[in-house]
């Protein structure tokens, strides 16, 4: 069974955007164990020169590199993972939220006990009191977007067919899960020659229906002071060109999402920058006043959407693949491919375009935005810990010294506390693809995992890892595996000595510095944590160096380049200082009920605010 399910994923090819031919499964992540090293490891192994298989260090890290890959790819390749039946399943559970959230392809695999149960319970088999078919793979399902167990060999003629539909459908894509019990996986049955030579995919591009069309043209037609909103969907479905056309067309300013930044380069006079919670003030103030927001490829998560208070009183459209994501809140939906949908939309609206003065406003805002980065990013003062937004302009005018585009081949990775919400403002991407930040489901260990994957899609970039020391404490063993693999990445380290971004949170919700920062976590008895970053990544094969600041960062930046391997440097950082220009509100519930004046005051000022919201 394992060896028609491998040589089926060896022969896939995929039809590329751009028309040319590609085996659709890059490789299989693997961690072998006994419930998969016996069965599909055999087939791997024979199979070996057409898919290629890669060790790993951890099945989160595996399956997160794995789904980067996938992104990376704007979704038309995969690659697979597969664990053993028991923690290396459940393992899988946290990166499968990630591409679930994310809706992003990936193919797990992980081992299952005896379907015949003959030898039950073996070694790390969960067994439930109430259900005789559950396995630990079971917690895969509300995580996957089609999950099936293979109990016959010649289920797998149908199930992964069914799989890779999910994965290659643009509106349902997401994580699939095949789980494979072990001794299914070394059955023999007849596989029609058909199944060993699967036909081309090719990805659908669904119109808008016309109702849906004629309507949000005439709801676009009605605004003074629109405003376009781009998310991931616009990149999946490489309609960056097509989102440059109808701005241009029509003088519509566009605001990024963490998914959409890159649609536009950086230094377009209509990009306004990042929107929300973590945007700058141009993309923010726009949104405030527009009186219709065309959203294209985003789930409206509520950091977009300031808790729907940003843009309450605009009229929301939606143009969006998924039904789900088009009707939220009260929007008027347009259920289509982004570059489809924005090239029908383009001809129903017509002649029409907004307000000359909206547009000149949009544009002045997005270069008083554009130069106030600079100024954020290069100006350093003295005897003091630098913070994030300095790091990053270090980093990235590392490859020139114009302060302003990052490379074309430059790929920056992070996910989780302060820097995403300083790249989102701060980062310039000159090309698609060149901002790589999961922000879905912000998980904390993502960053070296997925540079790891971004790498291996795209080998002749540079990969720039971006992690605080808590993302890092969190899943660093793929440094490892990007050592093991030839795959170089340039992991620059902040270490603030804590989880600085939730600490500040903590604060202004009106409760003082609590197990956050390492200093305020010592116990009766503790010591201080010192943790040697440098050491630890020089420890599993990469070159790392210590800084002391930003001139020592800027000339470590120079050397790694030029590096053919791993490359971490570690600084030291402050948890104090944050960029203050933009942002807007965020709804974090805080206490009815406190002894704290702090806590009473933050709760009116979280009432006061509820108001706004989006009914």
């Amino acid at each position: 069974m394992t060896q028609a399910l491998v040589r089926h994923l060896a022969a896939l090819r995929v039809e590329l955007n751009d028309g040319t031919i590609e085996p659709y499964c890059g490789g299989v992540f693997a961690i072998f164990g006994h419930g998969n090293v016996a069965g599909l490891g055999e087939a791997l192994w024979q199979n070996r020169a057409e898919l290629p298989t890669y060790r790993a260090h951890n099945e989160q890290g595996m399956a997160l590199a794995a789904i980067a890959y996938s992104k990376a790819q704007f979704r038309q390749r995969i690659m697979a993972v597969s664990t053993s039946i028991g923690p290396g399943a459940t393992n899988l559970v946290t990166a499968a939220a990630v591409a679930h959230v994310n809706r992003l392809p990936v193919l797990l695999l992980p081992g299952d006990t005896f379907a015949s149960r003959a030898p039950d319970p073996v070694l790390q088999q969960i067994e439930s009191f109430q259900n005789g078919d559950w396995s630990a793979n079971d917690t895969l399902r509300p995580v996957t977007r089609y999950f099936d167990r293979i109990t016959r060999a010649e289920q797998i003629l149908t199930a992964l067919p069914r799989a890779i539909s999910v994965m290659t459908d643009p509106a349902n894509c997401g994580p699939v899960c095949l789980a494979l019990p072990q001794d299914v996986q070394t059955h023999v049955f007849d596989c029609p020659e058909e199944f060993l030579q699967p036909k081309l995919v090719r990805f659908r591009r669904p119109p808008a229906d016309e109702r849906e069309l004629c309507r949000v043209a005439k709801w676009l037609r009605t605004a003074k002071k629109p405003l376009i909103v781009v998310g991931g969907g616009v990149l999946y479905s490489q309609a960056c060109q097509e989102l440059r056309d109808f701005a241009e067309t029509y003088g519509i300013p566009v605001a990024e999402t963490h998914g959409g930044k890159s649609s536009l380069p950086w230094d377009h006079p209509l990009n306004a920058g990042g929107i929300g919670v973590d945007g700058g003030p141009a993309a923010n103030a726009l949104a405030a006043d527009a009186d219709v927001v065309l959203a294209i490829g985003t789930r409206l998560q509520d950091f977009t959407t300031g808790s729907h208070a940003l843009f309450a009183k605009a009229k929301l459209l939606s143009l969006n693949v998924q039904s789900f994501d088009a009707t939220k809140w009260h929007s008027a939906p347009m259920v289509a491919d982004a570059r489809v949908g924005l090239v029908q939309l383009k001809a129903a609206v017509g002649e029409w375009k907004a307000y000359a003065q909206w547009t000149e406003h949009s544009k002045a805002l997005a270069a008083s935005w554009v130069k106030r980065v600079t100024e954020l990013t290069t100006h350093v003062p003295k005897n003091v810990l630098p913070y994030d937004a300095e790091v990053i302009g270090a980093v990235r005018d590392s490859l020139n010294d114009n302060h302003g585009d990052s490379g074309k081949k430059d790929v920056v990775v992070c996910a989780a506390g302060t820097l995403p919400a300083e790249l989102h403002k701060l980062w310039r991407a000159t090309s698609p693809g060149n901002y790589h930040v999961e922000y879905g489901f912000s998980c904390m260990g993502y960053e070296i995992a997925g540079a790891l994957g971004a790498k291996m899609a795209n080998p002749d970039h540079e990969v720039i890892v971006m992690v605080g020391d808590g993302s890092y404490m969190m899943m660093n063993s793929e440094i490892a595996t990007s050592v093991l693999l030839g795959k170089k990445l340039i992991i620059v380290v902040l270490d603030n000595r804590g989880y600085g971004c939730i600490n500040r949170l903590q604060n202004a919700s009106g409760t003082p510095s609590f197990n956050n920062m390492l200093d305020d976590c010592v116990p009766e008895g503790g010591s201080s944590s010192q943790i040697d970053f440098a050491m630890h990544a020089r420890s599993m094969g990469a070159h790392a160096v210590h800084v002391k600041d930003i001139a020592e960062l800027k000339a470590a930046m120079v050397k790694a380049r030029a590096a053919t391997t791993t490359q971490a440097i570690v600084i030291g950082t402050t948890h104090t200082r944050v960029t203050a220009d933009g942002g807007c509100w965020w709804e974090v519930a805080i206490p009815e009920v406190s002894e704290r004046a702090d806590v009473r005051e933050a709760h009116q000022r979280y009432a006061s605010a509820k108001v706004s919201q989006r009914p």
